[in-house]
């Protein structure tokens, strides 16, 4: 893995630590039904990414 897929991957890790703790505070709170659903979808694209970056 190249300098910058390893940022990438970094990058995507805190950008899914962040979308876990909005998607447990938009399950708890449920204002806007359509969030949760745009983050669950969020964040499996970017588990997608990071899988490929990782087998890249």
């Amino acid at each position: 893995m190249d300098k910058k897929a390893k940022k990438r991957v970094e990058v995507i890790r805190k950008k899914l630590d962040s979308l876990q703790q909005q998607l447990t505070g938009a399950k708890q709170q449920m204002d806007d039904p359509n969030e949760v659903a745009q983050l669950e979808q969020e964040i499996a694209s970017l588990k997608a990414e990071l899988t490929a970056l990782k087998d890249a």
